[in-house]
């Protein structure tokens, strides 16, 4: 918790003030007994009914201030609660989107999503009642013994023996309770990430029916996280028993040692009912407690989980940012200026001997990376799942930082950018298409946010969206759903291709962007793209040969390492593994070529001509150079 504290600036008033009315307001129920003795010995004994009119009054005084510092108090804890929750929340947050890619596949999505929600709202409500009661339950139970000693020592010894006994009670739960709180919360992780997984799954789970065997997991987490809970709540409920069964038996030894001083003469009636009276605020006061120790130890659990959060490093450091995200884009929207024609041949992307290792993994994801990609070439990707290709494309801005060599864009090492220096240079295409809830034009100014309607057609026109928005009756202003799923997959690549083109980024990396459209779709995009500034460096990523066939240089990618590089026709005549990738798909060019070795480039050519770019010949789209991508 103590690391968590620096979020209290701003609130140290309201953290004073809220636990200083407190004790006013306990000072006020200290005074009470003391009020009900004098009305018992001086009022109701001798018979004086103006006397106990004139206490009863003060009764009601001292009830009336205790309410107006409760009210006073609790005001200023909520205030000061709420906005240390608020604090703490939004630099996490601002913490967790600083995130290395690295960190975040370290960290999961699920726990953070629970430290972020219920996590922090554990802390709040222990910050709020720790405020509240943390000193008022100590302030009156040490209260209650000194007025005690001031009516009677002998009766005040009571007091003595049970309040130190009360306390390692409440310290022996608190030290067994709070790292099961703390396991608790990790059961929680589980179940959450089980349910979003689920929930995000749905389609696929009652395709399969796997309805039932999804239900049988998720009541065994939910069983883990429920017995996890009990055993916590049974320890925690000892509390109330071992605290009442003390303070009970101390009641008793009170009750007869104050008959035997009444018997005596040395106290009077009243002073033993006052007595009594502080000892029942000291079981009500510790009943407020044990709930405050749960309450607490909740709040601890939780603020070490979201402290252990702040512990993670971003995974990456960048020079200080200069430049705004608007300006990082002006800075870019020159594509094809003057400085950048000077040098045709100057180099936009290169790779010295690169390699890169996950955190969750020892073994190397990619490994000895060397090429050379020129200013305005289109660079196709292909191989087979998990060789690595996404992997590879995302080291160029910088989403993982490599293992060992260097990633070089426009001559300058990647980790030598400003951040929004960096990332202004690319558009960038996930393999999942991500469209967030907000209209069509909301989604496509993530890309820049200073675009016309007349650039926003412009670049849906390339992505070959504009079909998808003039089908809807809004147009750019209809509605997507969370997560895009109003759309189909085909409409959410294209949008998510039009966002990354409306940037006019120098770089433009489609990572298998294009697996949900049909092959005259994909025809026309490359085509179109194609035509865009030739000094836009593009990378393809993708399964399908016919994607990357014109690219101007082809990487083939196995086991994380370049196996091939080459143009189609070098590849075919010298790559075993894109002469094997190539013929999964059009298996009948092997048999009609009558060899295995596929060196007939002739036939191969005739048969993608008929085949794959039918389509695109009959849109008036040119074959050669880099006017088709693909």
């Amino acid at each position: 918790m103590k690391r968590l504290m620096r979020y209290i600036k701003g609130y140290e008033v309201q953290s004073i003030l809220a636990p200083l009315f407190k004790l006013f307001e306990a000072l006020m129920d200290l005074l009470v007994p003391i009020v009900v003795a004098r009305i018992i010995d001086n009022g109701i004994a001798m018979g004086n009914s103006a006397y106990v009119w004139k206490y009863f009054w003060l009764l009601i005084l001292l009830a009336a201030l205790g309410l107006a510092f409760s009210i006073t108090a609790q005001w200023f804890a909520a205030n000061a609660s709420v906005g240390f929750a608020t604090a703490l929340r939004k630099d996490l947050f601002s913490h967790v989107q600083a995130f290395s890619y690295s960190a975040l596949d370290k960290a999961g999505t699920d726990t953070l999503i629970t430290r972020m929600t219920s996590d922090v709202n554990l802390v709040q409500s222990g910050v709020n009642m720790a405020l509240r009661l943390l000193l008022r339950s100590p302030f009156i139970v040490v209260g209650a013994m000194i007025m005690s000693f001031t009516i009677d020592v002998k009766c005040a010894l009571v007091f003595a023996v049970a309040i130190p006994l009360l306390s390692l009670v409440v310290a022996g739960i608190m030290y067994v309770t709070i790292p099961l709180f703390k396991k608790a919360q990790a059961a929680l992780d589980n179940v959450l990430g089980i349910t979003r997984e689920n929930l995000t799954g749905v389609r696929v789970i009652r395709a399969f029916c796997k309805e039932e065997d999804e239900i049988a997991e998720f009541d065994v987490r939910n069983k883990e996280l429920t017995r996890l809970n009990e055993f916590v709540g049974r320890i925690s409920a000892l509390m109330n028993p071992m605290t009442f069964l003390m303070v009970n038996v101390a009641t008793i030894f009170l009750i007869k040692q104050g008959a035997i001083q009444v018997n005596l003469g040395i106290l009077k009636q009243g002073d033993v009912v006052a007595m009594y009276n502080y000892m029942a605020q000291m079981i009500v006061e510790l009943i407020k407690f044990a709930s405050l120790v749960v309450t607490i130890n909740k709040g601890l659990a939780g603020a070490n989980r979201v402290a252990d959060v702040f512990e993670i490093k971003p995974g990456m450091e960048f020079k200080g940012s200069n430049i705004s995200s608007r300006n990082a884009y002006s800075s870019n929207s020159g594509v094809g200026s003057a400085d950048k024609k000077q040098d045709d041949n100057l180099t936009a992307v290169k790779f010295n001997n690169v390699s890169l290792a996950y955190n969750t993994s020892g073994e190397e994801a990619v490994s000895e990376l060397d090429f050379t990609v020129k200013r305005g070439q289109t660079i196709g990707i292909i191989g087979a799942t998990g060789s690595g290709k996404s992997t590879l494309v995302n080291l160029i801005p910088r989403f993982y930082d490599v293992t060992s060599g260097e990633v070089m864009v426009d001559g300058k090492n990647v980790k030598d950018y400003d951040k929004n220096e960096l990332l202004s240079k690319f558009g960038i295409v996930p393999q999942k298409a991500v469209l967030f809830a907000g209209t069509i034009r909301d989604n496509l100014l993530w890309g820049n946010e200073a675009a016309t309607d007349r650039e926003i057609w412009k670049a849906l026109d390339t992505a070959q969206a504009t079909e998808v928005v003039k089908g809807k009756k809004e147009g750019l202003d209809y509605y997507i759903e969370q997560n895009g799923r109003n759309l189909s997959g085909g409409q959410k690549q294209r949008l998510t291709i039009a966002r990354a083109l409306i940037k006019n980024p120098s770089i433009l990396i489609l990572d298998d962007s294009a697996s949900a459209l049909d092959f005259a779709t994909d025809a026309k995009l490359r085509s179109a793209i194609g035509k865009l500034d030739k000094d836009m460096t593009v990378f393809i990523v993708s399964q399908r040969t016919s994607s990357i066939r014109h690219a101007d240089n082809i990487l083939v990618m196995d086991d994380g390492r370049i196996v091939g590089q080459g143009t189609h026709d070098e590849l075919m005549n010298s790559c075993d593994v894109y002469q094997e990738i190539y013929y999964s798909q059009f298996p009948e060019e092997k048999t009609s070529n009558g060899n295995d070795n596929g060196n007939d480039k002739k036939g191969k050519d005739i048969s993608m001509s008929e085949k794959d770019d039918k389509s695109a010949e009959s849109n008036n789209v040119t074959t050669s150079g880099k006017e088709v991508l693909a």
